[in-house]
């Protein structure tokens, strides 16, 4: 598939990008065994949850800020429906439309995350749930600025039961395996912080450390995997699973209901 750029960087077909593919994967899958009836995507990248979700549910739509990636799937999947959007609000949805939304790893690039929940409430139907993940921000290792806000479990269960009359609090836990590579990664990521004797990482804007932080992420993911490339070939999503001790999970994950 085409490497488009929406936000972060990262490919399927960059084997130093596996482990936090697999990672991903993941959730797509859960989220895939979970849905049913009419589903709305919210961020749907290039096309992961679409190949698998429209595998699964009466009728799939879609939304996301980049063109050329709508383009693309409207074309692969003419069948489904896709709208080109900045988000919230939702364009062109009216109240009550769906049984499930599925939105994985978007909320951490929303500004108003309040007004995000609000349409995920507003177009879902009664009994309708909502499947949400996003980074815990306890165990990011630097500052992402692609994320204008990253969660700690407490925030993040209090802003979704101001919406939802009903919250399932979960997380991605990672394997032996993945902990082994995360401890490397973060041994890595010191050695660059180095560097950084003005704090630039906190200190900048965000919108100013987004291409130097693509530069450094992949120098080093290249150099984890030239280091140990066995430990990141050989992770796979049978190395993730869903725990409710958040505290210790990469990212959170969430089904929210609508009464």
């Amino acid at each position: 598939m085409t490497l488009f750029r929406d936000t972060e960087v990262t490919s399927y077909t960059v084997d130093s990008d596996n482990v936090l593919n697999q990672r991903l994967l993941f959730a797509y899958l859960q989220a895939a065994n979970m849905i049913q009836g009419d589903v709305l995507e919210v961020g749907c990248g290039a096309g992961k949850g679409t190949e698998l979700f429209t595998r699964v549910c009466k009728s799939y739509t879609a939304i996301d800020k980049n063109d050329k990636i709508i383009a693309h799937l409207q074309a692969k999947y003419p069948q489904a429906r896709f709208i080109n959007s900045f988000v919230p609000p939702f364009p062109d949805i009216d109240d009550n439309q769906f049984d499930y939304v599925v939105t994985l790893q978007v909320i951490e690039h929303i500004e108003d995350d309040h007004e995000f929940l609000k349409e995920i409430y507003r177009v879902l139907r009664h009994g309708g749930k909502a499947i949400i993940s996003t980074p815990n921000k306890q165990l990011s290792l630097t500052r992402n600025p692609w994320h204008v806000r990253e969660y700690v479990t407490n925030e993040l269960r209090s802003l979704l039961s101001k919406y939802f009359d009903r919250v399932a609090f979960g997380g991605v836990l990672g394997s032996n395996k993945v902990t082994e590579y995360q401890e490397r990664n973060k041994k890595s990521i010191a050695q660059f912080k180095r560097f950084d004797i003005f704090d630039f990482e906190n200190r900048l804007p965000r919108q100013l450390l987004q291409i130097p932080y693509d530069i450094l992420n992949r120098i080093n993911r290249n150099k984890l995997k030239t280091t140990n490339d066995t430990l990141v070939a050989s992770i796979n999503q049978t190395d993730f699973s869903i725990s409710t001790d958040t505290e210790k999970c990469l990212d959170f994950f969430c089904i929210v209901e609508k009464r």
